[in-house]
């Protein structure tokens, strides 16, 4: 399932999430760049590339098993609805 990733609040707990994941997660980049988010170097890369400031360039992840992707789709959820509390 591909899940389209606008904003990341909280990286390292998306990281856990990912972590929790039974299959592998990929991230795809809007250039066609494929990491696979369960090996820690993609991690650390996209951490300090990508998702530095919290914005994230055109992407989604990929996930192959349809419990993992209902858990990044909650946890997207939850870190947007986090962030909204948090604007006003």
């Amino acid at each position: 399932m591909k899940i389209k990733v606008e904003r990341v609040n909280q990286v390292n707990k998306l990281f856990e999430v990912i972590d929790s994941c039974a299959m592998n997660v990929e991230l795809v980049t809007g250039e066609g760049d494929c990491l696979n988010m369960k090996s820690k170097l993609s991690q650390y890369l996209s951490m300090t590339r990508m998702f530095a400031n919290g914005d994230v360039p055109e992407m989604a992840l990929i996930a192959k098993n349809e419990q993992d992707a209902q858990k990044l789709i909650a946890f997207l959820e939850e870190d947007a609805n986090s962030q909204e509390s948090s604007d006003t």
